[in-house]
């Protein structure tokens, strides 16, 4: 049976008029009320005062208003924007967004017979406007891998994403129940699915390769902005340090599995020993360790311990590869907690007090900062949480430093060599058992080194905080996000951390989720959200246009190594 295809002719004039009286109508309806209770999705209920929410649906109907100004005029600054897939995608989103909406309201107030005239205005604006964006006919646009502008532009443009990903990370942290992180979440979603349609980030990534060392400030300057918008609160801090030390992890296994395509299902262990050696040679009552140096050499110490414990695991298994080393590290992530439980005193020597872990651990004391108290900035209120996440940066960036230093070097080029193909690498030369080690004990190192910081950062270290499932989230960070990079991990690491604390009522069903979500990132974008040209090009190696700009850098690179 022949299933007919459904083809909707385009009529350009009418998908305009459509799509801008949908923004308009969008507009309109953030300024009335959606909801009677004020006390659903942060007071929806008074007209002509917008609630966050609301404000979010007016900037999705101004950012319309310019999609269909766009139309019929193309600026050839902006010869490259896709306008139709990108009013597609901002009205299928707004839609979504508005309809996730409209549901919690009608789910806490008992029906939809309770929403207000808004929501239901809101409604029919964002079905007006995906029938409208049905309608546009396609554009022809510049590849936006060979489009170049004015670099000050670029470094604007730059900035602007950066202060925006900023705002939008604050105000879903801001969320105080579930429907509104939800609807946060759509909204963040809508607004990145408009920017990728449309062609931005391709553009985006390429000026980013132009200006490296602007955008690694930027970033830098904007993480450690981000306290400044928490108010003082540490519960969102607290968030944001368990982020960054999953992060931190996430870097150093993306090491291992992004560049040298060593599956390691037990790094947790790592993560695990630098923060029992920090909590052993803490100043804690529980502190089984009778020395206590100043913190730099424990974390240096810490990191190291790791390091060797990689070299002593990996020197007999990373002999094997794939499905032989993964069951191998598995094995070894559980020997590590079962370790660590019977070091009680009872099954083994008392040095981690088994089950019960090494609790009140003191708060680190650097140069004479202390990292538990409150300080001031100007008008703002830096917590002892603040404190931590600050630090995790400066680790976070030494590491991203670390990474992209061998990951430009030729120790990158023969781990990347190894991970797409071990016999070929080998029969040129490259020595395969000792990058491999190095890569198994340099991840193991940054591993260590977060842990150490992690054990003073959290009120107790324990077995359970180390186990195969914090292993798995790990990978599926490094997965998920794209092998081989840095902002794709810390894209994946952000959202498997903060999803799972802010959606409260999926907690049981995170692992289904996640499961799905890898099947489905498998199935779709094998490469990761955010993949770099070079792991876009192996799983797409028909792209022409791709590959001369993989190579042209390639010849860049080298130009700037010789």
């Amino acid at each position: 049976m022949n299933i007919p295809k459904i083809t909707i002719e385009p009529r350009p004039n009418v998908g305009k008029a459509l799509l801008a009286g949908g923004s308009v109508l969008l507009i309109v309806s953030a300024l009335l009320a959606w909801s009677y209770d004020s006390t659903i999705l942060g007071d929806l209920s008074i007209t002509g005062n917008p609630a966050p929410l609301q404000e979010l649906a007016i900037v999705m109907g101004v950012v319309g208003l310019i999609e269909a100004a766009l139309v019929h005029r193309r600026l050839s600054s902006l010869s490259w924007w896709d306008t139709t897939y990108s009013a597609k995608a901002l009205a299928v989103g707004a839609l979504v967004y508005i309809v996730l909406i409209d549901y919690n309201i009608a789910f806490q107030s008992g029906g939809v017979i309770n929403l207000d005239p808004g929501a239901w205005l809101a409604l029919v604006a964002t079905v007006a406007m995906v029938a409208g964006a049905l309608l546009l006919a396609p554009v022809k646009v510049t590849n936006q891998l060979k489009v170049h502008g004015a670099n000050w532009l670029e470094i604007v443009v730059i900035a602007a994403t950066l202060a925006g990903l900023l705002l939008m990370v604050a105000f879903i942290l801001h969320g105080d129940d579930g429907g509104s992180v939800l609807a946060a979440l759509a909204a963040g979603g809508t607004f990145g699915t408009l920017l990728f349609r449309g062609g931005f980030f391709t553009w985006l990534s390429v000026a980013a390769a132009r200006h490296r060392p602007v955008i690694m400030l930027g970033a830098l300057v904007v993480a450690l902005l981000f306290p400044l918008t928490q108010n003082g609160t540490d519960a969102n801090m607290s968030i944001a340090v368990d982020i960054a030390i999953f992060l931190c992890a996430a870097l150093g296994l993306n090491i291992v599995v992004g560049l040298a395509g060593l599956l390691d299902l037990g790094y947790i262990a790592f993560l695990g020993t630098g923060a029992y050696v920090g909590a052993m040679m803490s100043s804690a009552a529980s502190a089984t360790i009778g020395w206590h140096p100043p913190f730099l050499v424990v974390a240096l110490l810490g990191a190291l311990t790791s390091a060797v414990l990689g070299l002593i695991i990996g020197s007999p298994t990373l002999r094997l590869s794939g499905d032989y080393l993964a069951i191998v590290t598995l094995a070894f992530g559980e020997i590590f907690h079962t370790a660590v439980n019977n070091m009680d005193g009872t099954n083994g020597p008392d040095l981690t007090h088994g089950p019960n872990g090494i609790a009140g651990i003191p708060d680190l004391n650097l140069f004479g900062f202390n990292f538990g108290s409150s300080h001031r900035l100007g008008s703002f209120t830096i917590s002892n949480y603040s404190n931590y996440y600050i630090l995790l940066v400066f680790v976070a960036a030494l590491i991203i430093t670390i990474f992209s230093r061998l990951n430009n070097s030729r120790i990158g080029r023969g781990w990347i060599a190894i991970r797409e193909d071990e016999r070929a690498a080998e029969a040129m030369g490259v020595n395969i058992f000792g990058l491999k080690i190095l890569a198994f004990a340099g991840g193991a190192f940054l591993a260590g080194l977060a842990g150490t910081v992690q054990a003073h950062a959290t009120p107790s270290v324990v077995p359970d905080n180390y186990t195969f499932q914090e292993s798995s989230f790990l990978l599926a960070a490094v997965v998920l996000g794209g092998m081989g990079t840095v902002v794709g991990v810390a894209l994946g690491a952000t959202v498997l951390k903060l999803l799972p604390e802010k959606l409260r009522f999926i907690e049981d069903y995170r692992l289904l989720i996640f499961g799905l979500a890898l099947v489905l990132m498998m199935r779709f974008r094998p490469e990761g959200l955010i993949a770099s040209r070079r792991r876009q090009l192996e799983f797409h190696d028909e792209d022409e246009d791709l590959a001369t700009v993989v190579q042209k850098e390639h010849v860049d690179e080298q130009k700037a190594n010789a």
